[in-house]
């Protein structure tokens, strides 16, 4: 199967924890291709976004085996890629998403506020 560099990405991982690594250590958390390589990764990064990679990592979680009526089933297979910007590099891409979890955060803080009055 041959990948495009615009088959590899398929999009960030949007949580509190992808948000906080992004912010405080510059790395991006994103969703990958499951035949995606290092390599592959790296490339479709730096010609798509215009920015110098340092370093990939892979993280490739197995699906959960489940029932479905009498057969068991695996899941999907979710494979995600943890790439570092080298120095002077940066890429935003959650920020709209990182908006988001900051304004929720300050509803529920405010909720609580009003709780207590």
């Amino acid at each position: 199967m041959d990948l495009t560099i615009y088959d590899v990405i398929l999009g960030p991982v949007i949580t509190e924890k992808a948000y906080e690594l992004n912010k405080i250590l510059k790395k991006l958390v994103l969703k990958v291709h499951p035949h995606a390589n290092k390599p592959l990764i790296k490339e479709a990064l730096e010609k798509l976004f215009d920015v110098k990679v340092k370093s990939v990592n892979i993280s490739v979680r197995k699906g959960k085996m489940r029932k479905v009526s009498r057969r068991q089933v695996q899941g999907p297979l979710i494979k995600k890629a943890f790439v570092t910007l080298a120095e002077g590099y940066s890429l935003d891409l959650l920020d709209q998403a990182g908006a988001g979890v900051i304004s929720q955060e300050n509803k529920i803080k405010s909720q609580n506020e009003t709780l207590a009055e």
